[in-house]
């Protein structure tokens, strides 16, 4: 892990070489979500609810899944960009390194400028809190700590998968970007306002639900049933990084050079 927190720190620095640059940014991707929770806010002003959900429970919703996409995008990034590694063949030194190839493509590359976007995020969630009348306890609290883990895990696990596939397309591929950026704008609201399909499908293939949707129920006192269950459902999407690190360790061994 020092090798780790060593390139986090060079990045650092480098990035800060930049400083209007970087604050600039930084206020970007600060704006950028507050634009959408504009959305949400004048959507939920036009109708009052969604299917039983009322607006602060829905921005709770929103915070989680944002917080956790910023954070991962922060410091997954690396392999969100790693097409440019493959295309240019400098995953070939990556492989030569007696490192670990997760930790050294996770150093690789940093975003710190989302930490703009994670400060948006983290106030919608403080004030979603502030107006909900959720009666709290040391559970209730190790499960939304769970939830946005299990957020980071998933958006990880995705961008690991797609930078998987860059073994045998060279190029990275942007319909990925359909469960990524398309993941976050759909699990920013609850999962039950979908047709069952797509609900189905993004809690037991790509487990967004057990992110906010199942363990939100438990949180706001609307499970029926077995509280635990829903309590532990963010498990899943911790889990779901593990197949997805297996399937890269499936790709670098059939990682051929391009040559570059």
């Amino acid at each position: 892990m020092s090798l780790y927190f060593n390139y986090l720190f060079i990045l650092f620095k480098s990035q800060m070489q930049y400083r209007t640059s970087f604050w600039l940014l930084t206020i970007g991707q600060f704006l950028v979500p507050l634009s959408l929770f504009a959305g949400l806010y004048f959507l939920f002003e036009r109708f009052g609810q969604i299917k039983g959900w009322d607006f602060y429970e829905v921005a709770l919703c929103f915070a989680v899944i944002h917080m956790a996409f910023a954070i991962s995008e922060c410091f997954a990034r690396g392999f969100d960009a790693f097409s440019s590694l493959v295309h240019n063949g400098d995953f070939d030194r990556v492989l030569v390194r007696p490192r670990s190839t997760i930790v050294q493509v996770l150093g690789s590359k940093f975003e710190f400028t989302r930490f703009g976007r994670l400060l948006q995020s983290v106030l919608v969630l403080v004030w979603a809190l502030n107006n909900l009348a959720i009666e709290w306890s040391v559970i209730k609290a190790i499960t939304l700590c769970l939830m946005i883990i299990s957020g980071v895990s998933i958006f990880a696990g995705l961008f690991i998968l797609a930078a998987t596939l860059c073994f045998w397309t060279i190029q990275g591929l942007e319909v990925v970007n359909i469960f990524t950026d398309g993941g976050r704008e759909m699990a920013q609201y609850p999962l039950n306002i979908y047709q069952k399909w797509v609900t189905r499908f993004f809690t037991f293939v790509i487990p967004f639900g057990t992110v906010n949707y199942l363990p939100l129920m438990y949180i706001l006192g609307k499970s029926e049933g077995n509280d635990l269950l829903y309590m532990l459902t963010p498990v899943a999407g911790i889990v779901f990084l593990l197949p997805c690190l297996l399937v890269w360790h499936i790709g670098v061994r059939h990682y051929r050079s391009t040559g570059s």
